[in-house]
């Protein structure tokens, strides 16, 4: 990778928002839609192979539901779909030399899993995810690469007084079409205002 050229700059903006249109916190039952819109604000350049933006439009919208199986156990099942814009400037990425129109299928995710409350502060979950879609095209010509992924993840959650705290494990189990993940670690925190 050390022989491409180097990216600098910001990455594509995404806005998000979600709503619940059902959410019973004494049944532990909620009923969630999310919608995200990606602006191809981030860098880009038709001659690099690497960019940090996509040059493109993308949206996604995705359901999800969860309810008690047992007094401590919930499962949660979620679904999501990402339509893609097409890219009209696509050379280097795309292994040509000259501009080719871009484009990609939606690429469909569901993720299941139990989530274990211990108590009022932490939980720990399993999350398996199946990822599908997303074939690409060269100026219409289907490439027969159609995303099929499976993966695993293993969560501990800490919701605090001062935010959430998370941190989770997980790897690809299987990968067709893609980049395979041996392994992910991530720490993170969210902060509501």
């Amino acid at each position: 990778m050390s022989a491409y050229p180097a990216s600098q700059g910001m990455t594509d903006t995404t806005i998000a928002t979600a709503i619940w249109p059902y959410a019973n916190h004494t049944t532990r039952t909620y009923f969630g839609v999310a919608a995200y819109l990606s602006l191809p604000t981030g860098e880009y350049s038709s001659t690099k192979a690497f960019n940090l933006g996509n040059n493109r439009y993308s949206q996604a919208l995705q359901l999800g539901y969860q309810r008690p199986i047992t007094k401590s156990v919930d499962g949660a099942f979620a679904f999501d779909t990402v339509w893609y814009g097409a890219n009209s400037q696509c050379a280097a990425a795309c292994s040509s030399a000259t501009n080719l129109q871009f484009t990609q299928k939606p690429l469909y995710s569901s993720q299941i899993g139990p989530i274990y409350r211990i108590n009022q502060t932490y939980t720990v979950a399993a999350t398996y995810v199946y990822v599908t879609g997303g074939e690409t095209a060269f100026n219409g010509i289907e490439r027969n690469n159609t995303v099929v992924t499976q993966r695993y993840f293993v969560s501990g959650v800490a919701y605090t007084k001062i935010g959430r705290f998370m941190l989770q494990y997980g790897n690809d189990i299987a990968t067709m079409n893609g980049f395979m993940e041996s392994r992910r670690l991530a720490l993170r925190y969210t902060k509501s205002f």
